[in-house]
């Protein structure tokens, strides 16, 4: 089975594309082949893992207006992660998707042909458009990325708003895979009080991983490297691993669980 993850949060600067780039690369140390598909305009997430874009690099741009073939996107990357970049052009998909009826399923129509991942992790954009929306209607689960901040919680709150509308609009197999605290300072006592709300409101849903504030995390993507190659040892690079660990045990679980029932049933 192939896990689609989106990581989404409606706020900026909580941890998106970090997470989506060192989660995506610390799959694939641990044996995970892995999709990265870049939805952000502003390209990070695709230049952040050393991809060099051109005019001629085909963008995910492609897939969402031209309804493209995503194997026609992929590119490879140093840490062994694949990756479809986006460029400047997404900020017209909107515009260009403008009264098309199917808009919102582009995605889940294109990765009905990618075969062969483990994952495909689907870096959102800081906003509720059409693109955040074709991402969750072919996502299997979402990862939130948050700072424990109460502001953070009110953002929380409206992005669970929204997946429930995603489900109420047909895809109602879609799960919170799981709520990451990011930039994690437990000397802070408001980010101790906020993370203890969200254990009391999402008892299953909170990953046990932390990620800490580490300079080396946000040195990474300027070398073109996910933190994993580029300083391996650091607080960063063993948090994405234990994350990626987490992710791996919480699906196993998940499917094991599903067996259980699927023999007990027929039985």
């Amino acid at each position: 089975m192939t896990h689609i993850l989106a990581v989404a949060n409606q706020k900026g600067g909580v941890g998106k594309t970090t997470t989506s780039m060192n989660l995506a690369a610390s799959l694939v140390t641990m044996k995970q082949k892995t999709l990265l598909v870049d939805l952000d305009q502003q390209s990070n997430a695709s230049v952040g893992l050393g991809v060099e874009l051109s005019e001629e690099t085909g963008t995910v741009w492609e897939i969402l207006v031209d309804n493209g073939n995503p194997m026609d996107m992929i590119l490879p990357t140093s840490c062994g992660v694949d990756v479809i970049p986006s460029n400047s052009d997404l900020t017209s998909a909107e515009l260009q998707m403008l009264g098309e009826r199917d808009r919102n399923f582009r995605l889940q129509r294109a990765f009905s042909q990618v075969n062969g991942y483990d994952y495909i992790i689907l870096d959102c954009p800081p906003a509720l458009n059409v693109v955040t929306i074709n991402a969750l209607m072919a996502a299997t689960g979402v990862i939130i990325p948050m700072q424990c901040e109460y502001f953070a919680l009110e953002g929380l709150s409206g992005l669970i708003r929204t997946l429930d509308a995603v489900r109420a609009a047909g895809h109602r197999n879609l799960e919170l895979d799981g709520i990451l605290r990011c930039m994690y300072d437990p000397r802070n006592s408001l980010t101790n009080d906020v993370a203890r709300q969200l254990f009391q409101y999402f008892p299953e849903q909170v990953y046990r991983t932390v990620i800490p504030r580490n300079v080396r995390l946000a040195e990474a993507p300027s070398h073109g490297l996910a933190v994993i190659e580029y300083s391996p040892k650091c607080r960063g690079a063993l948090a994405y691993l234990a994350l990626a660990n987490e992710v791996i045990r919480r699906h196993e679980a998940h499917e094991s669980d599903s067996v259980d029932v699927t023999e007990t049933g027929d039985s």
